[in-house]
This record gives structure tokens, sequence and C-alpha cells, in this order.
């Protein structure tokens, strides 16, 4: 295989629309994922990046028996999957899709919200049943807020955590943001955030929204100490990666009534198993991982994924990098 971009996957179904976006002059191919070593290594001699199809692993060994390799690209935000480390150590870059997915998660991320505080689950259920409203007025009426007004606690405001604050500008929420990195300062002063300590966020809003990266730093930062500092009225929102949140420690806040309400839209294990208790809670809304579901997002992931490749291919340096520690 000769080809300088290869699309690594178990099948070549998303090929042509790869094949369709990237720029002339750069030749892609698929190569089946489910190869042997000795086949792969082979057929990847003279690539110079992958475009990953979906969070799959590439082996560091494979990745040290390909000479010219220098680029392997995700069309997702998350890289967590890849070991950053040991790729960089054999001159290996590691790219996300661009934020790609930043709107779609971000309007997923305001619905959670909005999902949470009207109970529409119960509703959608309810109605479903032939049963209506059922007692979903009497039982959850204490629950049932406006988004308006809130306090919204942003954890991370990144290019999907600062789309979620422009985009609550419109419910009149009041922002507060923490974030280890300091986002531009007109960014911030446009979106009239105000940046606090990760304990006042906790303390004080209404609504904490999750918006990092899964790495050593944010594996479980939400845990039982975080629960404990929340309003008994919060709603956690986690659209990001299961395993920042302590799943474990959830469960026992909505036990022990530490917080209102969760929508979540990733959990520690996916698909998470029958007998979760967070399945069968009321006030817990639960997607499948597919906040980043939607056409849109689908087509820029891709058409940036193409282009980012298609640069390392033609001797350029690949644009956003993951770090090991991101």
């Amino acid at each position: 295989m000769n080809d300088q971009v290869v699309f690594w996957a178990p099948d070549d179904s998303g090929l042509q629309v790869l094949k369709d976006a990237i720029p002339e002059g750069v030749e892609i191919d698929w190569l089946n994922s489910s190869a042997s070593m000795e086949e792969s290594a082979e057929a990847l001699q003279n690539t110079k990046a992958i475009i990953l199809g979906g969070a799959l692993v590439f082996d560091l060994e494979l990745a040290a028996k390909c000479p010219e390799l220098r680029l392997i690209q995700t069309t997702s935000a998350g890289t967590n999957q890849l070991d950053k480390v040991g790729l960089g150590e054999l001159g290996i870059k590691v790219s996300n899709n661009g934020g790609g997915n930043a709107v779609a998660v971000a309007e997923h991320t305001i619905a959670l919200m909005i999902g949470v505080y009207r109970k529409l689950q119960l509703q959608f259920k309810s109605v479903q049943e032939g049963k209506w409203m059922s007692n979903i007025r009497a039982d959850w009426f204490s629950q049932a807020h406006e988004l308006t007004g809130k306090t919204v606690g942003i954890i991370g405001v990144g290019r999907i955590g600062s789309r979620v604050a422009k985009r609550l500008q419109g419910w009149e929420c009041e922002l507060i943001y923490h974030d280890i990195v300091d986002p531009d300062s007109e960014l911030v002063n446009d979106l009239c955030m105000k940046k606090v300590e990760l304990d006042e966020l906790l303390a004080t809003s209404d609504i904490i929204t999750l918006h990092v990266p899964l790495n050593r730093k944010t594996r479980g930062m939400i845990s039982d100490r975080e629960f404990d500092l929340m309003k008994p009225t919060a709603v956690l929102i986690n659209a990001c990666r299961g395993p920042v949140v302590d799943e474990d420690a959830l469960i026992r806040a909505f036990e022990q009534d530490k917080i209102m309400g969760a929508g979540v839209d990733v959990l520690e294990i996916e698909p998470t198993p029958e007998d979760n208790p967070l399945i069968d809670m009321d006030n817990v809304l639960i997607t499948p991982h597919l906040a980043a579901f939607t056409q849109e997002a689908s087509e820029k992931s891709r058409a940036f994924a193409t282009y980012n490749t298609a640069k390392v291919a033609n001797g350029g340096e690949p644009e956003s990098v993951v770090l090991p520690d991101d």
C-alpha cells in the first residue's frame, strides 16, 4: 500500500466520504484494523498519517514498525484510548477533530439541562405508556425549574465549554467557570463569565457542567468530596467522558439527597450494565453517548481529519495536536 494517508477501521463504510473530502494530490485507502500485525506493518510502510475509524487503539508495537508515520488523527474529541506518551517517543503526534463536534455537544448539553429541569424523560415515558401526565405534576413539582437566571458553573471552557457559555447568553444565566488554562480574556469578557476556584463553583452553582478531557488529572475529579460541596438543589451535567465522575459517588449522592438531578451522556462503562442503579433513578436523564451525533458534526470532523492528514502528508505540521497530559 503506497497511500500516504490510511483510514484505519474494521470496515470501509466510511472510506468514500473521506475520499470525497481529501484534497487533490493525496491518496487515501482503507486498511482493516483487524489485520494481523505483520500485514498491517507491511501495508503501512509508506503511510504518513492515519485516520482512526472510531475510538480505536493503535498499538505501539505496530506504530514502531511504521517508519514514515507522523500523525494519528481521530474524528472525535477524545483521544484517551491512545498512548500519547509512547507515540510521542516514536515521533508520532495525535490530533483530535479540531472542534468538529463542539456545536453538537454544546447543544446536547443544554438539552440535558432542560431535560433534567423539566423531567422530559418522565413526560415522554408517561405519554407513551398511556398515562398522560400520571403523577409527575404532583411528585416532581419541587424539581421543575426554568433555566433562565440560574447560575451555571462550567468546568473547562475550551471549544465545547465556551460554546455552551455562548448559547446560555439567551437564557440570561449567570456564568462562572473554572479551568486550569486561562482562556482568551476577550472571550471571557464577551461571554460575561467570571473565573472562580473549583470549590466555589461547586458550592454556588445551580447547574455544574463538565467539559474537560479525560486524563490522569481529571479521572474521578467529581467524587464524594465534590458532591458534599454542592447545593442539594444542584444538577450535574456530564457530556465529556464518563470516568471524570466517580459513578459510585454519584449514586451515593442521590441516595443521600446531596444533589437534585443529573443529565449524563457518558458513563464509566459503556454500554452501562443493565443493573446500574442510575438507570432506574427518575432524577437522572441518561443518553447513550450520542451528544456529537449530528450530520453537521460528522461532516466537520471528517473535513478536518482529511485536511489535517493531507497537510502532514505534504510535509506540514498537524493542527489540533493533543498533548500527553491532555
